[in-house]
């Protein structure tokens, strides 16, 4: 049952609504000492003494799985929710690789089970990261994992994995006054699946309260925190310096009309937004515990009033544009170092591609289709693609299931897997063709090609065809003319 205080996520796993994240680890130990794990784990302790027994953390945070499992093995045990991610670096992965790492975290973890493992994927366009979730629920039936969540998903793949059978409880997400983009079409679809939206970001990285109230806008420099560079450029991409000093202006107003902080304001709102499951407020462990604030958090009532004077300060900020996660994966990269420098080694191609003796380059991307029909994904000539019709197929499976909009971005997906492998990319598409099974499908078809090519608009032709196979829904052809000649 729900307090004021917790939440359930799922079934055998309710949290407390202020997450403790340790992500701040890692900056921390940017200069390449580790914390004393005895020390972190104490003060983990004072956290969950208090009340706050849920803590988020990854595999790359630093050492905060080790720390985490220090406190598991002394002071939590089984009473605290330990949740980690797997992130790893886009390409191809072996089902064996998908269990060592799940391993490792348990090891660093000292614990037989992780409570909620998160997966993060870098690039919709290789099909790899689809392979890993199917794997991952796998891990679920040898009770390794307990319940699995997505991290930094956008609306449309969120979809594309619940309507392809693979069960997730929750997506954590960048969700704050200064970033909005999880109010829209990403909490409808969590209200439809029952899923929960982890919020993180709520504070901007410190920047929402009263410290930086009439304070001049900071230079970029390593003298900030990661968190700090990071929420800077929200600050920049939601309208810069000058209308965030506005929206905290209205922040201070309400915050001592509520006699609390305007960091607590700030979550506040956020925690009660719809399918928001809870927030999650970062911990520097040993510099500056906010066990107090946060218990204050937890009991903070904003009445209608207060919501108001919040919901007419936010129309004055620039919308952050596109979806859940994009930050991670397309320009402007809204990271603390601007790009994905520090988080990425290389971004490998999504298909194996072969050079023919004629010239031509041709992309497999392995599905049954191809061998028994002898044709290729796509084919390169000079500065052309080609590229064959496409169907949500991934390995002997459909993606997707029967939602036509969740097949059809999987068929993009593929699409631009094909493009990236032969060097070419969506913006580089004239033409495209789409064939229908069903003409009341045409929609949610046509929106969904709406949102990968709006600023692009090649030349596009629809009908409604008998397509091959009963389960797809919808298939897709493409051409590209490449700029670049040289493959």
């Amino acid at each position: 049952m729900d307090t004021p205080n917790s939440i359930t996520l799922a079934t055998n796993l309710s949290i407390c609504k202020v997450l403790t994240g340790l992500w701040q680890v890692a900056d921390l130990e940017r200069d390449g000492r580790l914390l004393d794990a005895e020390k972190a784990a104490l003060d983990m302790k004072q956290y969950f003494d208090n009340g706050f027994t849920t803590f988020d953390m990854a595999d790359h945070y630093g050492s905060a799985e080790d720390i985490a499992g220090v406190f598991h093995k002394k002071y939590g045990g089984n009473k605290a929710q330990l949740f980690t991610k797997w992130v790893p670096q886009p390409g191809h992965v072996k089902k064996e690789q998908v269990k060592e790492a799940i391993q490792k975290s348990l090891k660093r973890l000292q614990s037989e089970r992780i409570d909620l493992l998160q997966f993060h994927a870098w690039n919709y366009a290789h099909p790899a990261w689809l392979d890993c979730l199917y794997w991952l629920q796998d891990l679920k039936t040898e009770e390794l994992i307990a319940h699995l969540g997505l991290t930094n998903f956008d609306t449309a793949h969120l979809s594309m994995v619940v309507n392809s059978g693979i069960a997730v409880v929750s997506n954590q997400v960048c969700y704050s006054l200064l970033d909005l983009r999880a109010s829209q079409q990403m909490t409808a679809l969590c209200l439809k699946h029952q899923i929960k939206l982890l919020a993180f970001g709520t504070l901007a990285g410190g920047f929402l309260s009263e410290k930086w109230l009439n304070k001049p806008a900071p230079f970029m420099s390593e003298s900030l925190t990661w968190s700090q560079m990071k929420y800077k450029r929200f600050v920049d991409a939601a309208g810069g310096w000058d209308k965030f000093q506005q929206l905290l202006h209205t922040l201070d107003l309400v915050s001592k009309k509520n006699n609390t902080s305007i960091a607590n304001v700030s979550s506040r709102f956020i925690l009660e937004q719809p399918a928001v499951g809870g927030v999650i407020i970062g911990a520097r462990l040993g510099q500056s515990e906010h066990i107090e604030e946060n218990k204050k958090l937890l009991t903070l009532q904003l009445d209608d009033m207060s919501k108001n004077l919040i919901r007419e300060s936010l129309k004055q900020l620039t919308a952050i544009p596109g979806d859940c996660g994009d930050e991670y994966r397309k320009p402007p990269f809204l990271t603390a170092s601007g790009d994905l420098s520090h988080h990425l080694e290389s971004t490998p191609s999504p298909y194996p591609t072969e050079v023919g003796q004629d010239g031509r380059t041709k992309a497999l991307s392995g599905t049954v289709w191809e061998d028994l029909a002898g044709f290729s994904r796509a084919i390169r000539k000079d500065n052309r693609i080609l590229i064959s019709g496409t169907t949500a197929t991934h390995g002997n499976g459909l993606i997707g299931g029967s939602d036509p909009a969740a097949q059809m971005h999987f068929v993009l997906d593929k699409i631009e897997g094909a493009l990236q492998s032969l060097g070419g990319s969506l913006q580089e598409v004239v033409r495209t063709r789409i064939y229908i099974r069903n003409i009341h499908d045409w929609e949610p078809i046509a929106r969904a090609h709406g949102e990968r090519f709006k600023d692009i608009q090649p030349a596009n032709t629809m009908v409604k065809a008998e397509l091959i196979g009963e389960e797809y829904l919808v298939e897709m052809e493409a051409e590209a003319v490449v700029r670049d000649a040289a493959l």
